[in-house]
């Protein structure tokens, strides 16, 4: 069957197999590899793109239900060459460590503050709560949102320095702060 949709800005048609997932169709039709495919359950979250407007979990997803909808993936976050507050957020605030769950947090995180421009952290927790990062503890995206949205909003001073998470390496004692290390592996 044949298929056509948007997908970051660019209409896209091509011949797939009717079972063929979106984060495949991403992945290996249009060599979209930003969207990563995780746990193929739709627990992790890796696979989050947008269709519509909305955060959904490609690996839920049949290409040919995308057919006719926009979808916009990670790849879509930066325009004209400017990186996005939240792509610029997480390289800020040390918000991803392997990178396997960071572009669907991006993907969700956008979302976030399209609609809330100065979510909590409760809010931001809530709002990440269907995505699993087995590396960071959350702490440091929780602080990368929260940075992007100062940054969007421009109320981020240029003398705020994100709370460092990686000792300078001549410091004394351990290399990783204890707010770090004692920050446990859920996002609730």
């Amino acid at each position: 069957m044949q298929v056509t949709m948007t997908v970051n800005g660019e209409e896209v048609t091509r011949e797939i197999e009717g079972r063929l997932l979106l984060v495949h169709f991403l992945r290996d039709h249009l060599q979209l590899t930003g969207t990563h495919w995780g746990c193929d359950t739709s627990n992790c979250g890796t696979c989050v793109v947008w269709l519509d407007g909305e955060p959904v979990k490609s690996c839920t997803v049949l290409a040919a239900m995308a057919g006719g909808h926009e979808v916009r993936t990670v790849e879509g976050l930066e325009q004209h060459g400017e990186l996005d507050p939240i792509q610029r957020g997480f390289m800020e605030c040390h918000g991803l460590q392997c990178g396997f769950c960071t572009p669907g947090m991006m993907m969700t995180a956008r979302a976030l503050l399209d609609r809330n421009p100065d979510p909590s952290d409760e809010e931001i927790r809530e709002a990440i709560s269907g995505q699993i990062c087995r590396c960071t503890g959350y702490a440091t995206i929780v602080r990368s949102i929260r940075w992007a949205a100062a940054e969007q909003a421009g109320t981020r001073t240029t003398a705020e320095e994100p709370e460092r998470t990686v000792a300078p390496a001549d410091a004394p004692g351990p290399s990783v702060a204890p707010s770090v290390a004692s920050t446990s592996g859920s996002a609730s």
